[in-house]
Parts: structure tokens; C-alpha cells; sequence
């Protein structure tokens, strides 16, 4: 029987390779009976998925070249207060 530590370390793992049946087997008893490791697990989960659609998010901004107004308006103000490229001198 796995014990926490070696629960989450296969929960872990398993996000970034396929665990043997045996891993699995010893994983999936311990979740039944641990319900902190199943809230890693569903932590783990909700972290992945939320990262994975900020990563699209940021792809499809950088591939639109969209700045948000505001984002524009820091950037100028920004660049007029430090002289900005166009400052003589």
C-alpha cells in the first residue's frame, strides 16, 4: 500500500508520463481510501488544464498581436515619460 508521499509523487508523475498498471493499481486504491490525495489529485488536474488555456491564451494574443487599449496606454505613457524613442538629446 502506497503511502501520501508516494501517492503524490505518482499523481505528480502521471501528469507528465503514462504510470505502469502496477502504479496505477497501488494509486488508485490509495485515492479511495485517502481524500487529501484526491484533492491533490483534483488540485493537480485543475492546475494542468488551468495553465494549459492560459499557454492557448497567450499564443493566440501573441499571434494576434492584440494589446489591450490599456495595455497600450501603460506602454505609451510609459515611453513618454522616459523621453520615449523619439526624445532628442
Amino acid at each position: 500500500m502506497l503511502n501520501c508521499k508516494q501517492a503524490s509523487r505518482l499523481v505528480s508523475e502521471g501528469q507528465d508520463r503514462t504510470l505502469s498498471w502496477r502504479e496505477r493499481w497501488g494509486l488508485r486504491m490509495h485515492l479511495w481510501m485517502c481524500s487529501n490525495c484526491r484533492r491533490f489529485e483534483r488540485q493537480i488536474r485543475l492546475m494542468r488544464r488551468a495553465f494549459s488555456m492560459l499557454s492557448r491564451r497567450a499564443e493566440e494574443d501573441s499571434a494576434s498581436g492584440a494589446l489591450s487599449t490599456d495595455a497600450r496606454e501603460r506602454i505609451r505613457k510609459s515611453l513618454d515619460d522616459k523621453g520615449g524613442p523619439d526624445a532628442h538629446g
